[in-house]
């Protein structure tokens, strides 16, 4: 296997070579102190503020693809073989003011400024994308950046203007050239560096991965870091031998069989918006409250499954979904349910070596009723207090399955077998999903913690039932329902 030992990307307009790198260095920190960019500001340090975005563009099957990402948790290894663009880089075709600069100063859109790089740098990637977005679009885009002053009002009027102040920029001249430079380090070699006593390894290939994880079975395998990255500036913990996987192009391919959805690990939740979407449309609400913007640009499904979270947003409702995992080592392969896939708190069932390398979601079946629901104190970019999948067929009246997942509630995502059984069989009424509800008490005990208390995760979890028969009869759930 050939080897390289440095990393290679674009910075703004100039190509950067790197020798020492530690699998801990973090993409902010080389921008803020080795590079002397400090328009990119460090706010949380864990991905929530959006102080920190910048685009990071890759090859992609129809060109360069720009995303916007949280430059604090992107681990510096990563952006290997990608273009990375910061506010400097930013200006109009005039050589002044950039169309979405232009419309944040016309509207008054910053006060202090700390905030304002990053939000500009947001609304960059959606203009980029719509130069004239809907209010909607908006909200979305600013999901992961927080204003600490301006407030989100003049922000919002600049970007539903910026189209107005043109649609193209510099940047958009640059790709050609960006993009023919990227595919030129296209060499498919193993990349192995580091620096002190961390290494970084980015494997050639799907191959290589599991050939990479044979010699280092103990090595953390990081996808879009948007945990991993948090042990690092939170925990100041080390990563002896890290595997990075985000640039494996052949772990992000989605597949659309007659019966399922086969996701490669690497799909981002943005990459698997409109394909799940279009199976599932009852995702909808629950898919845009995963996050921002910017982890949702990074993270993954696999990664977000192999974390094993109880608190993780894909595995309930993936559960319900009657979701399986490809498990991978070395060339062997072996098939299991999602939910057999978590054994205890922070225990898989994954051999040392073995990695997470295929989702499969079955399509709905015929007579199935569906809903995802995800409980939190901030309605955006917040963590569950309780999230739930629900899966139930009625034929004739009568429920003939169900399939109930929640997070927040135990050790790992669970099913509620017991509210299960006492659904199955019975009549598709109010007084059934009141008992399922009742039936919840068996298969969980919660906890107390800084999110929610025991009672309220058990209540809210109950009342999640009852509201999933009313939104199914068209009808707003009462107070009275409650139990």
């Amino acid at each position: 296997m050939a080897l390289r030992h440095t990393i290679r990307f674009m910075l703004n307009d100039r190509a950067l070579t790197l020798t020492s790198v530690a699998a801990t260095d973090m993409l902010l920190d080389h921008l803020r102190l080795d590079q002397r960019l400090r328009g990119t500001k460090e706010g949380c340090a864990e991905g929530d503020c959006g102080a920190c975005t910048v685009l990071v563009g890759r090859p992609g099957p129809e060109g360069l693809i720009y995303e916007p990402v949280n430059a604090c948790i992107r681990p510096l290894a990563t952006v290997d073989g990608c273009h990375v663009v910061t506010v400097e880089h930013l200006r109009g075709t005039d050589g002044g003011l950039h169309p979405v600069q232009r419309a944040m100063v016309d509207h008054h859109g910053s006060q202090c400024g700390f905030c304002t790089p990053g939000i500009v740098m947001a609304l960059y990637a959606l203009w980029m994308e719509t130069p004239h977005p809907s209010e909607a679009q908006v909200e979305r885009a600013l999901q992961g950046n927080l204003c600490r002053c301006t407030g989100y009002a003049p922000i919002i009027r600049a970007a539903l203007t910026m189209g107005d102040h043109g649609t193209t920029d510099p940047l958009m001249a640059e790709r050609d050239r960006v993009a023919t430079q990227l595919r030129d380090w296209q060499d498919g070699t193993r990349v192995d560096l580091g620096k002190d006593s961390s290494r970084a390894i980015l494997p050639a290939s799907v191959d290589d991965l599991a050939a990479v994880l044979t010699e280092h079975p103990d090595a953390r395998i990081v996808a879009g870091a948007t945990d991993v990255g948090l042990w690092v500036t939170k925990f100041l913990r080390d990563l002896p031998v890290a595997v990075f996987i985000s640039h494996l192009d052949a772990l992000r391919g989605i597949t659309e069989t007659d019966t399922a959805l086969h996701f490669g690990a690497m799909v981002s939740y943005e990459g698997a918006r409109v394909p799940l979407l279009a199976q599932f449309p009852h995702m909808a609400r629950y898919w845009d409250r995963i996050a921002g913007w910017q982890v949702r640009a990074m993270g993954t499904l696999g990664g977000n499954i192999a974390n094993g979270s109880p608190i993780g947003d894909v595995a309930p409702p993936f559960i319900a979904l009657g979701a399986r995992l490809v498990l991978r080592h070395g060339q062997t392969r072996r098939d299991i349910a999602l939910e057999d896939f978590f054994l205890d708190y922070g225990k898989q069932d994954r051999a040392p070596g073995e990695f997470v390398e295929t989702i499969i979601l079955p399509k709905p079946a015929p007579g199935g009723l569906y809903a995802a629901y995800k409980l939190s104190k901030r309605r955006d970019e917040d963590i569950s207090a309780v999230a739930a999948g629900i899966s139930i067929t009625v034929d004739g009246g009568i429920i003939t399955a169900a399939r109930l997942a929640f997070g927040g509630m135990a050790a790992t995502p669970k099913r509620a077998t017991h509210a299960e059984a006492a659904l199955i069989g019975q009549p598709f009424t109010l007084d059934s999903l009141q008992a399922g509800a009742t039936a919840l008490r068996e298969d969980f005990t919660p906890l107390t913690d800084m999110r929610a208390s025991a009672e309220y995760r058990m209540r809210a979890a109950q009342n999640l039932l009852l509201r999933f028969w009313h939104e199914t009869q068209g009808t707003p759930a009462t107070l009275e329902d409650a139990l």
